[in-house]
Formats: C-alpha cells, sequence, structure tokens
C-alpha cells in the first residue's frame, strides 16, 4: 500500500494537514490559488501534505474505512520522521483528525478543524446534516457528471471558464466515479461525537458565517471539546483557500504557534486516550471444569490463554489484566477488536469452549501499564450480557466502525449495571 505524500517548508514544529473528500498533491501547485495558501501555511512550519488512500497520487485501492485511515496518518507521520505534529483537518477530514487526535495523543501537539462537523447526516439528535434521501439523490447524479466541466458549473457557478476546466480535471485525477460513490457512502455514515468529550489536546475549531456546511454543527461540536476554542470566520465559501483565505492561514497560525511558544508541544506525562475495550471469558466454566476435572480443565486454560494471546498480538490488542478464564485487553481500533474478539470465538469452538465478549469503545486513564475509567466498567458490563459465542458491542463502537464491513443485529435497550443511563447494544454478525 502506497500513500502519496509531500513536505514543504522546514519550520520549529510539523503540521499534518487532512485534505477534503478528494485531493492530489501533484495538483496542488498547477493551482495559483491552492499553491498560495499552502505555501502561506508552510512559512511557520513544516508542513506535511498526503492523498488518503484510494485517491489522488496514492494507491488506487478503494476506500477505507475511519479507522484504517487514522492508521495512514501515522504511516505519513512515521514515514516523514514527525514524532508529534499539530494536526489540522478540513471538511471530510475532520472526523479523520478529531479521531487520531482522540486516540493517539502522543503524537498530536495540537488540533484545528476547518468547515467540518462530526457527522454529515441528519439524526433526529443531529439536525445540521443532510438528509439521507437528499444526499443520495446528489451523490447518484454527481457519480454520473463526475469529471464533467457541466457538474463543476453547476457546483460552482462562480469559476471561470479555465477555472471550471482545471476543476474537472482535479475531479478525474483525485478520484474515479465509483470511489467517489464509496467515499460518499461512507462519509454519510460517520459518527464521531462520542469522541469528542475524550480530546484532550489544544483544539481551535474554525467555521466561516455563511458556509454550505451549518456552523450551529461546528459550533456544538466544539462545545463538547474540553477547553476548545471556536471561532467564526465571515464568508460564504467551504474551500480554505478561497475567498478571505488569509484570514484562515492566519487564525491558524496564531493558534499554533501560541501553543508552540507556551511549550506545551511536549508529550504529556499522564496519558488519556481514546481507547477500546475488549472484555472475554468463558460461558459455563465453572460447570465445563466439574465434567473434565482439575488437571484436564487446567490444560484447557492454557490452551484458551495460549490462543487468546495469538490472536491479540495478530489485532494489535494489548493484554491489560486476565482473571481466571477472562482477559481484558485494549486496542487502539474498534474494529480491530471485533475482528479479534470474532477470532478468538472460532478458535476456541474447537474444544467446546464457547466465550462472550463484551466491547466499548471511550477514554481511559493510561498510566504504568493499567487501564482504568468508567470506560472500562462498560465493556465489562457489555459482555456480561453476551450469550455464549456472542460479540456484543455499543452504540458508540458500532457508529465508530462505519466502512469496515463489519455487521451487527440490533439487541436493544439495556440497562448496564451501576453505569447510568440506557445503552443500546449490537451482536456482531460478520466482517
Amino acid at each position: 500500500m502506497n500513500l502519496a505524500y509531500q513536505v514543504v517548508g522546514d519550520g520549529p514544529f510539523d503540521v499534518v494537514f487532512i485534505p477534503g473528500a478528494v485531493s492530489h498533491v501533484d495538483l496542488i501547485w498547477d493551482d495559483p490559488e491552492r499553491a498560495r495558501f499552502f505555501e502561506r501555511l508552510a512559512e511557520f512550519c513544516r508542513l506535511i501534505i498526503f492523498d488518503k488512500r484510494g485517491t489522488g497520487a496514492s494507491d488506487p485501492v478503494g476506500i477505507a474505512d475511519l479507522e484504517t485511515r487514522i492508521d495512514d496518518v501515522g504511516a505519513v507521520m512515521d514515514a516523514t520522521g514527525s514524532a508529534r505534529a499539530a494536526i489540522v483537518g478540513v471538511s471530510e477530514g475532520g472526523p479523520m483528525a478529531l479521531m487520531f487526535a482522540a486516540t493517539h495523543p502522543k503524537r498530536v501537539a495540537a488540533l484545528a478543524i476547518y468547515g467540518s462537523m462530526p457527522r454529515f447526516m441528519w439524526a433526529p439528535d443531529f439536525p445540521w446534516g443532510e438528509p439521507r434521501a437528499d444526499w443520495e439523490r446528489t451523490l447518484e447524479d454527481e457519480v454520473r457528471r463526475w469529471g464533467t466541466v457541466e457538474m463543476v458549473r453547476d457546483r460552482m457557478p462562480w469559476l471561470d471558464d479555465a477555472e471550471a476546466e482545471l476543476m474537472a480535471r482535479r475531479q478525474r485525477l483525485s478520484a474515479s466515479p465509483d470511489a467517489w460513490r464509496q467515499l460518499e457512502r461512507m462519509n454519510m455514515e460517520i459518527d464521531v461525537r462520542d469522541v469528542l468529550p475524550a480530546i484532550a489536546v489544544p483544539t481551535l475549531i474554525l467555521h466561516r458565517t455563511a458556509d454550505p456546511m451549518p456552523i450551529a454543527g461546528a459550533r456544538w461540536a466544539a462545545d463538547q471539546i474540553p477547553g476548545a476554542t471556536f471561532q467564526e470566520l465571515p464568508g460564504d465559501q467551504h474551500f480554505g483557500y478561497r475567498g478571505d483565505w488569509k484570514s484562515l492561514v492566519d487564525a491558524i497560525g496564531s493558534f499554533l504557534c501560541g501553543v508552540f511558544d507556551r511549550g506545551d508541544w511536549d508529550e504529556p506525562e499522564h496519558e488519556r486516550a481514546l481507547a477500546t475495550v475488549l472484555f472475554t471469558d468463558i460461558v459455563g466454566s465453572t460447570e465445563r471444569a466439574v465434567d473434565v476435572g482439575d488437571r484436564s480443565w487446567a490444560e484447557l486454560v492454557g490452551e484458551h490463554h495460549r490462543r487468546v494471546r495469538a490472536r491479540l498480538a495478530r489485532y494489535r490488542g494489548r493484554e491489560i489484566d486476565t482473571a481466571g478464564d477472562g482477559f481484558f485487553a485494549t486496542f487502539d481500533g474498534p474494529a480491530r477488536a471485533i475482528r479479534c474478539a470474532r477470532a478468538i470465538s472460532a478458535d476456541l469452538a474447537e474444544f467446546g469452549l464457547p466465550i462472550r465478549g463484551g466491547i466499548h469503545t471511550g477514554e481511559c486513564e493510561i498510566a504504568d501499564g493499567k487501564v482504568a475509567g468508567i470506560a472500562v466498567a462498560i465493556g465489562a458490563r457489555v459482555a456480561a450480557r453476551a450469550a455464549a459465542n456472542e460479540v456484543l458491542v455499543s452504540q458508540t463502537v458500532r457508529d465508530l466502525v462505519t466502512g469496515s464491513g463489519i455487521t451487527f443485529d440490533d439487541r436493544g435497550i439495556h440497562d448496564l449495571k451501576g453505569i447510568p443511563g440506557d445503552w443500546h447494544l449490537y451482536a456482531v454478525t460478520g466482517g
């Protein structure tokens, strides 16, 4: 898998720029407006730009889920020798930036989001998104006319003839029509609202007053992030490089340079991070132990532990604790946790050892190899609700694995012992 990236400038700190839906790192420099925008950004930092997999000059391998795409951000940072950077996410790149900052706080010194929201589709509790029917109708028209001057003129009537031709060419070279369809279908389902309270880095949310993407959704997101600053900019341009682009660059630069000058760029001593917790245990273990006897049971438990640990290694899980025949592990992505739990269940079925699993994603305290926090308690309670050979997940987990191919059955609303509120749970059925 190849990701296309470029490094521009040599400032005192790194900035990783996560673009909107599609981009092309080479075509930036053919467009005077885009070029001046990125050149101005690179005046105060070492700017790292890249094309997401499936788009631009990166490999055309299809559109990956959110978890895989934030892994790609880390891969680009590794390739450029960037241990810690500010993350700037625009438009469709916003949820990626939010998720990366929450999951990898040691790698993120600051976060700036422009023209984005944590969810793009309407919901009863998120009225600023676009209704699904409208989105579907627009998408099919875009796919049919993708890369044509006709479509560009309809969407951006302010462009002159030369600019419309350039934009149509950019579309064709940045993504195929089907890649655009895949990308937008994934965007319909993105929902990182539950991630916002776990973001613990200095954060700036920027939005233009009359951006077609409703400013109220961005303002709401800023209210959910501890200590975040919301800054409203005048204008109606969604594209950051158009209109009064200098005010946007100046706002980002002032914020990031302020963080750097205060000395807040250093890695935090105590980590609070978004983590996915997995709890598993053997169903009916006491009865099975009585049936087979102590020696045979000890051998079965030993094989159980060996197989669980092998799967944790395969899916980048970290063993935190064991208690008898139960395991507690953490992951830096919910899709990996789900696939690991399913693989463990399949492995142990060979020995007639049915397990149950429970998975939740939330903010955790991580120190000295220990993991604590309400998310841990929720994960344990979710596991307690699972039946034999079943993996249950919370609503948060289900929302975060959009585009992964993982499927679920709705298990309804539950009370979780000692945890306030009602909890919607889902059983993993495939993927």
